[in-house]
């Protein structure tokens, strides 16, 4: 078996994250084409020992990039493409069966009830998607969350496999050295409560509500580790509280392969900044603020290191029994909510937890294995014809109803508002 992995790009993220932890653990050869942007993720696999390929994709509507992705798929004899990410599911799909291929599975990381992959999910978008996702062989959500969203849509269900999010627990375990080492640097009190978040700074994650919480707690800080268009406004906010020396935007942090403690950062003395399981080790608390999550994936990391944390939205947690995640409890999108939950921690002195249940559920070892699974059952549901492994006329069977001139990708930014139809 030969896979490729087309994603829309390797920027750090968390579905970037996700696939350079799953291609160190798949049994298969593997190689990753993008999209867009070969950035710090790229050169993380490529050093893995994965070839990556970038296409050169300028845009959304950039139709050109069709026949050189299919002629890519089709001359690299691949037996099954998998696609990851919204734009690389829409071309991805209508290429790997243009050019031949018997197994197309796509992985849907981040949708929510309202966007996808932090964009408005408009009833274009949403069509588009749909009239794809039927050229594939099966289609993996990352939850039980999205899995049901994907049902809502129309999407079959003997087409959906649920296949979680994973994470290596232990390189977020608690480093008391560790702690110290990032205070220090970061000139913070060694005593101090600090809360931390991490993610992408883009209004559907909410972060506005975090920085106003701690903003109303004198004498706390915030280490947000994250890089968006809200960076500006979100300092702004916290100088217009005064709050602006306990405010600390770390800026891209990476956190989920190979992070160091001593990395660049955007914001703090000497441009030092933690990695993600460096920042865990040196806070108190955690917060997630987004309300529309897919997984959760950076609360899963934050209860690996012991954390007590507050989230709005983590499928991951939600979808078990409360003894799985101890230390995790939800709140309502309410500056007023998290002050007081962030102040009655600060009061009890929370200290670290016992990993809790959850973290061993959400191996990527497992991960690995279920995709796997999928992998092999997709290919098994699409037998190859007699005479050529991979074969298929680009003309004839599903492919045809969707010829390339006909493919678009809308803009979220310029569609219209999404549809009055509920996503619920």
């Amino acid at each position: 078996m030969k896979v490729l992995h087309v994603i829309t790009d390797l920027d750090v993220g968390g579905a970037e994250q996700q696939l350079r932890l799953l291609l160190r653990r798949l049994p298969v050869p593997c190689e990753v084409l993008t999209l867009t942007s070969p950035g710090p993720v790229a050169e993380g696999i490529r050093a893995d020992g994965t070839p990556v390929t970038h296409l050169g994709m300028t845009g959304n509507r950039d139709l050109t990039a069709l026949p050189r992705l299919t002629r890519l798929i089709r001359d690299g004899g691949y037996d099954l493409v998998h696609t990851h990410l919204y734009r690389a599911c829409v071309y991805g799909r209508v290429a790997a069966r243009l050019a031949g291929v018997r197994a197309v599975v796509a992985t849907e990381h981040s949708l929510g009830d309202a966007v996808i992959e932090g964009r408005r999910l408009t009833r274009g978008v949403r069509t588009l998607y749909r009239a794809t996702e039927r050229l594939g062989t099966a289609t993996v959500a990352v939850s039980d969350t999205v899995a049901a969203r994907l049902r809502r849509w129309g999407v079959p269900e003997q087409r959906i496999h649920v296949v979680p999010n994973g994470i290596e627990a232990h390189r977020f375990g608690f480093d008391p050295a560790a702690r110290a080492l990032v205070r220090t640097r970061l000139g913070l009190p060694l005593d101090a409560f600090v809360v931390g978040g991490a993610g992408r700074l883009v209004p559907g994650k909410r972060f506005d509500v975090l920085v106003r919480a701690v903003t109303q707690l004198p004498g706390v800080h915030l280490l947000l580790a994250g890089a968006g268009p809200e960076r500006d406004m979100l300092r702004r906010m916290a100088e217009q509280f005064g709050s602006g020396d306990r405010i600390h935007l770390l800026g891209e942090r990476d956190g989920a392969v190979d992070g160091a403690v001593d990395v660049p950062a955007a914001d703090g003395p000497g441009g030092f900044g933690p990695d993600i399981p460096g920042l865990l080790s040196a806070i108190d608390v955690f917060v997630s603020p987004s309300p529309d999550e897919a997984f959760g994936l950076a609360a899963l990391e934050a209860l690996a290191s012991g954390l007590h944390v507050l989230y709005g939205s983590c499928p991951a947690v939600d979808e078990l029994p409360a003894d799985q995640a101890p230390g995790a409890r939800h709140f309502g999108l309410n500056v007023h909510e998290l002050a007081t939950a962030l102040r009655e921690l600060r009061r009890q002195g929370p200290g670290r937890l016992p990993v809790p249940p959850v973290v061993r559920r959400y191996d990527i070892t497992r991960s690995a294995e279920a995709l796997l699974s999928v992998y092999e059952q997709a290919l098994a549901d699409t037998p190859a014809r007699r005479g050529s492994p991979t074969a298929v006329p680009p003309r004839q069977g599903r492919a045809a109803a969707l010829p390339p001139a006909s493919v678009s990708l809308p803009d979220p930014a310029r569609s219209p508002d999404p549809s009055p139809i509920s996503n619920r």
